[in-house]
């Protein structure tokens, strides 16, 4: 008997990742997701507001109006069914910015599900190419190295620093 969901991933020798919708995940299970400090730390757009079932239904409302201006937006990502955390495509201009937050126990799925959407994006005619914003507190970066993106600048968004990498999928 596992102990922890994090258990279970770790006895999977290949779980099943999944994307579905973040309407369809409890907001109990975001709100738990969202008010995690680790997530903070690499996250400096969350600010320091309390999470709560408001801030919970605001985020989804605001991920969900991705999908309905684009076309395209952020998933629920589950492993072998269980939410592990969020993730998908924000249009910036002319540009496609994908964006991931795993619960940390999760974190060691996140280049698999990155090939997973680079993948998705390399099927769909609107992405040329995929940018990322990491904040500094990000400093392992390898593995945007070994999927080919390239360091484009330092730049802000909402008044923060992140340095930009974008990835040519085409």
């Amino acid at each position: 008997m596992t102990n922890s969901v994090a258990d279970d991933m770790e006895n999977a020798t290949d779980p099943r990742i999944t994307f579905g919708r973040l309407p369809d995940v409890s907001p109990h299970e975001i709100l738990a997701h969202m008010s995690d400090p680790r997530i903070a730390e690499h996250l400096p757009l969350l600010g320091s507001a309390k999470w709560d079932s408001d801030t919970v239904s605001s985020f989804v409302a605001a991920k969900e109006a991705y999908w309905h201006r684009d076309g395209l937006g952020h998933w629920a990502i589950c492993a072998n069914g269980r939410y592990v955390g969020w993730g998908g495509f924000q249009k910036e201009g002319e540009e496609w910015d994908f964006g991931l937050v795993l619960k940390p126990e999760f974190f060691g799925l996140g280049l698999r599900i990155m090939k997973m959407a680079i993948a998705f994006a390399r099927t769909d005619a609107r992405i040329p190419s995929m940018t990322f914003l990491l904040p500094p507190s990000r400093k392992h970066l390898r593995a945007l190295d070994r999927l080919g993106a390239r360091f484009v600048g330092e730049t802000a968004y909402n008044g923060e620093p992140f340095r930009k990498y974008q990835l040519d999928i085409r």
